[in-house]
């Protein structure tokens, strides 16, 4: 499917926003190579309304949005972007204004999209077995030598399938994804800086998720 829309989170400075501030939730399309605004509503969360609250608001940003999945924020975090994940919209963290960044998102989902095509056996790394149950891979390593590959393509069909103890990913940003797939599948995340320009994503199975 051909990404024509993708939605924003902007600020009254007309800049990308966080996730959990209040800002202009606007939907962007395609049209003849340029980017027009084609809807938007006024979007703020209110933590005192609790997590009814929170899906009430949910569902009138499903409704705007319609058949949009892609959404940019300057950050996401916390219940919303939780929610968000759920709903399978795919969510960037990108800093900057609309015409900063929605022709690299959108070619970024295009190849991302285009990836997901490829064949499981196309020469796609996988995570290495080091114990029972206990897997590791460089994500940096991996980009640092193919960039086409993504994250989402070497991870998250492994990662939904949850068929693991623990799972550390070497990496120089931590996939948005991640977090949410993981949570999904009964893992806890937790991260740490490895070294200049890398993190170290760690997923480790619940008490009483079971495994394998």
């Amino acid at each position: 499917m051909c990404v024509q829309e993708i939605a924003a989170i902007i600020g009254t400075d007309g800049a990308s926003v966080p996730l959990n501030e209040p800002g202009n939730i606007v939907v962007y399309r395609r049209v003849r190579g340029t980017w027009e605004k084609d809807r938007e509503m006024a979007f703020a969360i209110e933590p005192a309304n609790g997590l009814r609250g929170l899906r009430k608001k949910v569902d009138e940003l499903k409704t705007l949005l319609r058949d949009c999945h892609v959404f940019v924020a300057k950050s996401a975090s916390g219940a919303l972007f939780f929610e968000l994940g759920k709903a399978r919209l795919s969510v960037w963290e990108i800093p900057g204004t609309p015409a900063e960044f929605l022709d690299s998102v959108w070619l970024n989902e295009k190849a991302e999209q285009a990836a997901a095509c490829v064949p499981p056996d196309a020469g796609i790394p996988a995570p290495t077995e080091t114990s029972a149950g206990h897997f590791t891979i460089s994500i940096k390593e991996i980009q640092g030598k193919r960039p086409e590959v993504s994250s989402k393509q070497v991870l998250q069909e492994f990662v939904r399938k949850g068929a693991f103890e623990q799972l550390e990913v070497l990496c120089d940003h931590i996939p948005p994804w991640i977090e949410v797939d993981a949570e999904q599948k009964g893992y806890a995340v937790a991260t740490e800086q490895a070294g200049k320009n890398e993190v170290m994503v760690r997923l480790t199975k619940n008490a009483g998720s079971g495994c394998c």
